[in-house]
Order: structure tokens, then sequence, then C-alpha cells
């Protein structure tokens, strides 16, 4: 019944409607929302989660995709959802096997036996799109070959259709429709799901890999035999190793966990944070390690790509979080279809700022607790109004990203990401080729530390929050930094003024009281100057020891 058009798509579908009915239900008979109300919803959506994964488990196909893929979209998804969907594996029970054999044939024209010496019986692995053969060359080469399953493709795209009917229910329903533009979200979901439908397209994925790791040291990708590999057949070196995260295989081979973890770190950081492509899928079963120490990525289906403009977004709004210029990473935001029309950017670059700050200062412990309450308060209603909506190829940069933090932390789990990322920042501080060096914006902003004190200023008169913000210690100190500043720039202009007013009357002779008041301003301004910097002095030195 998998199979058949009219029952997946009427499963589907119905499925989605009952969930629909039954939040609307809930939300519309229970007004009081307490502390049981909650706990009511949160079994409620746990519930649906389950369902979810028994009939993506049941249907298999794309539904087995999509669930991976909401499980990364915590800005459209509840916690009770996502936490269900996070366990949602990609392992599925094999098709019979001459299912297998016939689409080998078919795609290659010839039997089996005619390009292998021996073929497997049975799959070594089993997923939703495709499954894995063992088999060897007429010359003795073991080899993976990738079959793709039975009637995979009619399963997707009727999928497709189903779920266009579920986007195009949630775009009719106006509360819902602020969160995220569905029909864009739809097409982005679609060009990303179809691409691991075409095996040629993965070909040209690991090639691209191979050509990128190359010269890599302790980094391998297989061999792919492209004369052999077609849309629905891929043909690789058969790789001999153990997931990365085996702690009995590596204390076997004695290779060290820090080590090899800083590589897998090095590794996916340059992929994830540069211009190119990124392995979209860098779990366990697709990261190997060899007994020599080498590691090994497989499996280049699910690829991401991150283009010049994305990756000098990402270099602003890392420049701009350092900056403090969050007007420049709502710039960047905005760039990468981050945020919606709606969104409240004031409300965007305060809850910014303000997650920001706590992180800089280690804990929520040096935070007046009304301060910290509020910022909770504005970040749940932030998640509410949903203002922001995430790209599919930016939800699957997150997903990899969150992978890879599993991976390292399991296999070093005293990593410091912080102190290991410092020389990317280091190499992006230096600027390179990039139009949007730090050095150039750090010269921007030590050349104007006066004028961003009318900025302030007009902030703090202007902005409620900023008024119950404003005497946390790290604003209201950059405050002071700047009066004193402005302060003692003005009283070191009237000083030097009345110096030159002094001298040229005495060399000049000119009126009597005009010396006696320019020398009374010049000793006036110059006993300011030593108070202004004394007291600056002290500021700094008591900063410095509540920091300690």
């Amino acid at each position: 019944m998998k199979y058949r058009t009219s029952y997946r798509m009427f499963v589907i579908v119905f499925m989605a409607m009952k969930f629909f009915w039954q939040i609307y239900w809930f939300q519309r008979f229970r007004r009081v929302w307490d502390e049981r109300t909650a706990h009511k919803w949160e079994a409620l959506l746990e519930r649906q989660a389950k369902e979810y994964r028994q009939k993506a488990l049941e249907l298999e196909g794309l539904l087995i995709k999509f669930g991976q893929f909401l499980s990364t979209r915590a800005d459209l998804l509840p916690p009770a959802f996502l936490r269900e969907m996070e366990g949602l594996v990609d392992r599925v029970e094999p098709v019979p096997p001459e299912y297998s054999r016939a689409t080998i044939e078919r795609e290659w024209g010839c039997r089996i036996e005619d390009q292998l010496s021996w073929f497997g019986g049975e799959p070594v692995a089993s997923a939703s799109i495709g499954e894995v053969f063992k088999g060897y060359l007429h010359n003795g080469t073991p080899v993976a070959v990738k079959v793709q399953r039975h009637k995979v493709e009619k399963i997707f795209y009727t999928d497709f259709r189903a779920l266009r009917i579920v986007f195009w229910m949630l775009n009719r329903i106006k509360s819902v429709r602020a969160q995220a533009d569905f029909p864009a979200l739809y097409r982005e979901l679609v060009h990303v799901m179809s691409k691991e439908l075409d095996f040629k397209k993965e070909l040209k994925h690991a090639q691209y890999f191979q050509e990128r790791y190359e010269e890599s040291k302790g980094v391998y990708i297989p061999t792919y035999y492209e004369e052999l590999s077609t849309r629905r057949v891929l043909v690789m070196e058969w790789i001999e190793g153990e997931k990365v995260t085996d702690t009995e295989f590596l204390k076997k081979h004695e290779l060290d966990e820090e080590s090899l973890a800083k590589r897998v770190f090095d590794l996916f950081i340059d992929q994830l944070l540069s211009a190119g492509m990124f392995h979209a899928d860098p779990h366990t079963g697709n990261l190997m390690v060899q007994s020599d120490g080498t590691l090994v990525m497989i499996d280049f289906g699910m690829v991401g790509e991150i283009k010049q403009e994305d990756a000098t977004d990402i270099q602003n709004i890392v420049q701009g979080i350092l900056l403090e210029d969050y007007d420049q990473v709502i710039r960047a935001l905005k760039s990468m279809d981050f945020l919606l029309e709606n969104a409240d950017e004031g409300k965007v670059k305060r809850l910014l700022r303000d997650t920001i700050h706590m992180y800089v200062q280690g804990d929520f412990t040096s935070f007046d607790q009304e301060v910290v309450n509020q910022v909770f308060e504005d970040l749940q209603e932030f998640v509410k109004d949903q203002p922001i909506q995430l790209p599919a190829d930016y939800a699957f940069l997150g997903r990899a990203v969150s992978i890879v933090v599993g991976v390292v932390t399991t296999v070093f789990p005293n990593v410091d990401l912080l102190e290991w990322g410092k020389p990317v920042i280091q190499r992006w501080v230096g600027g390179g080729e990039s139009n949007a060096s730090i050095y150039k914006q750090v010269l921007k902003e030590s050349a104007r530390p006066i004028l961003s004190l009318p900025r302030s200023l007009n902030e703090y008169l202007t902005d409620g929050q900023k008024q119950r913000e404003f005497q946390q210690q790290s604003q209201a100190v950059g405050f002071l930094h700047q009066y004193y500043v402005m302060y003692g720039l003005f009283t070191s202009l009237v000083t030097i003024g009345a110096c030159m007013t002094l001298l040229m009357n005495l060399l000049m002779w000119e009126v009597v009281w005009v010396t006696f008041v320019s020398s009374g301003a010049f000793g006036i301004g110059f006993l300011m100057l030593l108070v202004i910097a004394r007291s600056h002095f002290n500021m700094i030195q008591r900063e410095r020891g509540l920091k300690r």
C-alpha cells in the first residue's frame, strides 16, 4: 500500500489535518494557560511527534528525510517535537535483493557478472533512498555499490505533492503564515531533497571534495568509478574503517583522541565557514577513521553550499558581534534572508546584545535578576512572534554544525571549541581578500569614539528598555569611558587654548587682564585634566578588579 499514490497522499494530508485540528481545538477551549495546561500542551505535541515518527518509519521515503529536516527547524517547531525528530534515524528495512539487482542491470545495460566478479546477495546498509552492497571488480578491487531503492523516486514525488497541500493549508492560516514564507520554504525543501535522488550529482559532489582535500594529510575521500555510476547506481572504492567515535578502536590502535578530534574540527570548520560546498550529513556513519588515524568522509548525497556572499555575511555577523555593531549584524541577517518583513529589528538587536553580553560574562550571575527575567520574557515573546526564518540550506548548515560538535565532544569531551576556533577568527581579522576586514572596521570605530556618545545618550533617552538596562555593568562602564574621553578632550582643548592665549599675551605684552584670565583658565583646566585622569584611572582599576 505504501507505493500507492492515493494512499500515501491520504495518510500524509489526513495526519496533518488531524494535527492542525487538535492544536486548534486545544487552544480554542483553554484560555487560562497555567502549569497544568502547559503540561497537557507538551503531552499533545509529544503524541503528535511520536505519531509522525511511526508513520515515517512505516511509509519510509521523504517522510524520514523531512523529519530530519524538521529536527533542524527550532524556528518552526516546539522543543517537544524537535526531541522526537532528532531520534528519527535514516535506517529502514531493505527491499528484496532482486529489485536492486534489476535496477543495477537496467542502469548498466548488462548483467552484473559482466562488470563484477562477485556481488553480495544482501545489502550491508539500507536507508530511505539507497542501499549499499559489497562487490569485487574483475581485477580483485573491492567496491561499494549504492543502489537506489525500488520506486523511491515515485514515493518522493508523491510525498512532494502531499506536502505541497500541507504547506498550502499552513499558508492559509493567518497566525501561522506570519511565522515563515511557506511557499519559498517548500521550494527550498524540494530543491534540497530532490538532489539526493540523482546519484550523478552525488558523484560530482564527491569529485569536488576529492579535489578540495587532495593535498590534505590525514583526510581521504574514496575513489569513485564514473564509468559504472549512473543516476540510480553509484560505485566507489570499498573502505575499511570504524566510526570515528569508536573509542575501543581508538585505544586499540593507540590513536590520540584530542588530535583526532582537532582534525575533525579543522576539517569541518573549513567547510562550514567558508565559501563552497559542505557535507550536510556528517554523522558517525559517514565519518570513519582507519587504523593509521586517517579520516575518511563518505556519502555526499546531502551536500549544502555556502556562496561567497553568504561567507561574507557570516564574516560580517562575527565582526558585528565583536565590535558590538548590531546594525551590521542585522544587515547581514537581512542579506541572508533570515529576517522576515514583519521582524522587529529593534527587538532582534536588543536580544542579540543581551544574549551576547551574558555569554561574554560567562554566566547570568553578574546580572540583576530583574534584567535576566526581562531578557527571558523578551526571548519567549521573540520566539512566539517568529520574526525570523531559517532557509533550507542554512537549516542543513545548522544541522551539520550540531552533528560535528556532537562528534568532536564525543571523541574528546574536554574540547575547548573557542580556543580551537581562534585561528579561524585570526584569519578573518587579517582580512585577506575580504572587503570587510576587521582591521578596517576597528580603525573606523577607533576614529569616532566621541561621536558614539550622542548615539548612546539618544538611545538612553528614547529607548525604555535601555533605561532599565542602563545601570548594568558593561553598558554603564562603556558610557563612563566615553564620558571621560569626551570630557577630557573638551577640557584639553580649553586648556590648550588658554595656554596659547597666555603665551601670545606674554610675548606681545597685550592687555594685562587677558593674561590673568588666560592664566587662570589654564590653571583650572590643568587641574581638571588631572582630576579626570585620576578618576578615569580609578574606574579602570575597579573594572579590572571586578573582572578578576
